[in-house]
């Protein structure tokens, strides 16, 4: 049980320097620009593995329908990248937290 603990936490810290890289990114993006830039989900997930993406859509719109398919486009894809990895970041986190021990720090 501890080991997967340890792997959702760990998750959650892929997922969170995932997160400030694509913030990063975006923050540099905005200065180059003089706009504000964000970089959506769906065209980063499409640039690292369009086949995927692709696929996802096609079980989504197969098995769910196609109005659960464009609220998946609207409420994750479309949402800025940073956004989305710190939110499943945060959900891994949550799933792998260990609670403090109610004895104290140094117990047995």
């Amino acid at each position: 049980m501890a080991i997967f603990k340890f792997l959702w936490r760990f998750f959650s810290f892929i997922l969170l320097v995932l997160a400030v890289l694509a913030g990063v990114v975006d923050s540099i993006e905005s200065v180059a620009s003089s706009a504000v830039v964000t970089t959506p989900f769906g065209s980063i997930w499409a640039d690292v593995d369009a086949e995927g993406l692709a696929l996802v859509k096609q079980w989504v719109a197969t098995h769910i329908g196609n109005t659960m398919l464009q609220a998946m486009d609207a409420a994750v894809l479309q949402q800025p990248a940073f956004g989305v990895f710190l939110s499943l970041s945060l959900l891994c986190w949550m799933v792998g937290y260990k609670r403090p021990s109610p004895a104290g720090r140094f117990a047995v």
